[in-house]
C-alpha cells in the first residue's frame, strides 16, 4: 500500500481538502441531530426563548408528556401495523413476481416489467385523488370500509412499494444462478419448492432491501396518511401534528416525539445494513 509520501499517493491538498469537506458535511449533519436532542431535554419556555448551544437545565418531562398530549401510543400501533403489513405483502408479492419473471418466458413479459417500471416516473400526488374516489365507492357499492381504514392505508402504501420491489428482485434473481435451480428440480423439488428452498435463502440480500424500502416508505409517509385516515387510524407521521395548538407549540415535545417514533427506523437500518446494501448492490449490477 502507497505511503503519503510516495509517488502514487494523492496529493496532501486533496488529503486536506477531503478531510475538511467531510468534517464540514459531518457536521452539517450532526448538527441537527443535537438541536433536536437538546431541545427535547429543555422546558417549553427554553425552547420558544432565545437559543442556547447549551441547555441551561435538563429535563425528561417532554418525553413523559409526549404520551399524554396527544394518543401517541396509538399512532404508534397503527404505524407499527400499517408498515408492518405493507412490508410483509410487498415482499411476498414481489418474490414471486419477480421469480415469475426471472425464470419463465411468458407473453406481455416485456410489457409488464416495462410498466412496473414506468410507475416510478410519476408523482404520488397524482395517485391521491383516484385512490380516494375509488375507496369511497367501493366502500358504497360494498360496504367494504377502505377509506379511513388501516387495510386502505396498507393497500395505499403497496401501489409505491411494490413496484419497485419487484423491479429490483428481479435484478437480483437474475443474478442467482439458474444452475441452483436446475439442481433443484433434479432432487425432487417442484418449482415452488426451489423457489423457497434455493432461491429465497441465496437472495435474502435483495429481499432484505425490499424489506426495508417499503417499511419505511410506509413508516414516514405523510400525505395519504393525512387524507386516507380518521381520528383512529391515524399514524404517527400525521399524528405529530398534534402537538400543535391554537394557543402553543409544544416544541420540546415534538422533538421527543420525533425521536422515539425515530428509533425503529434506525434500530433497524443499523442492525440490517450489510444486507441493505449487499442487496441494493447485487440488485443494481447483475
Amino acid at each position: 500500500m502507497s505511503s503519503p509520501s510516495s509517488p502514487m499517493a494523492p496529493p496532501r491538498s486533496f488529503l486536506w481538502s477531503r478531510r475538511i469537506f467531510l468534517t464540514l458535511l459531518t457536521g452539517f449533519v450532526l448538527v441537527p441531530v443535537y438541536v433536536m436532542v437538546s431541545s427535547s431535554l429543555k422546558p417549553l419556555a427554553d425552547v420558544t426563548g432565545k437559543f442556547r448551544w447549551l441547555p441551561s437545565g435538563l429535563t425528561v418531562r417532554p418525553y413523559i408528556d409526549i404520551w399524554s398530549t396527544v394518543p401517541l401510543a396509538r399512532y404508534f400501533v397503527n404505524s407499527l401495523i400499517v408498515s408492518v403489513a405493507a412490508t410483509l405483502c410487498s415482499v411476498v408479492v414481489a418474490v414471486f413476481a419477480a421469480y415469475a419473471v426471472s425464470r419463465y418466458e411468458f407473453r406481455g413479459k416485456r410489457v409488464f416489467t416495462v410498466t412496473v417500471l414506468s410507475t416510478q416516473m410519476f408523482p404520488g400526488i397524482l395517485f391521491l385523488l383516484p385512490l380516494f374516489l375509488l375507496y369511497v365507492n367501493i366502500g358504497n357499492a360494498t360496504g367494504i370500509a377502505l377509506f379511513g381504514s388501516r387495510g386502505g392505508l396498507i393497500l395505499t402504501y403497496l401501489t409505491f412499494s411494490l413496484p419497485f420491489s419487484i423491479w429490483m428482485l428481479i435484478g437480483y434473481f437474475d443474478s442467482v444462478p439458474r444452475d441452483l435451480d436446475e439442481a433443484a428440480l433434479v432432487d425432487g423439488c417442484g418449482p415452488l419448492g426451489a423457489l423457497l428452498r434455493i432461491v429465497v435463502p441465496a437472495a435474502i440480500p435483495g429481499i432484505v432491501a425490499v424489506a426495508v424500502y417499503a417499511f419505511m416508505t410506509a413508516w414516514g409517509e405523510v400525505l395519504f396518511a393525512s387524507v386516507m385516515t380518521n381520528d383512529t387510524t391515524r399514524t404517527l407521521a400525521v399524528g405529530l401534528q398534534g402537538y400543535s395548538t391554537l394557543n402553543d407549540v409544544y416544541w420540546n415535545q415534538i422533538m421527543a416525539a420525533s425521536l422515539v417514533v425515530s428509533v425503529p427506523v434506525v434500530a433497524g437500518f443499523l442492525l440490517l445494513q450489510r444486507y441493505l446494501v449487499a442487496g441494493l448492490t447485487a440488485g443494481a449490477v447483475k
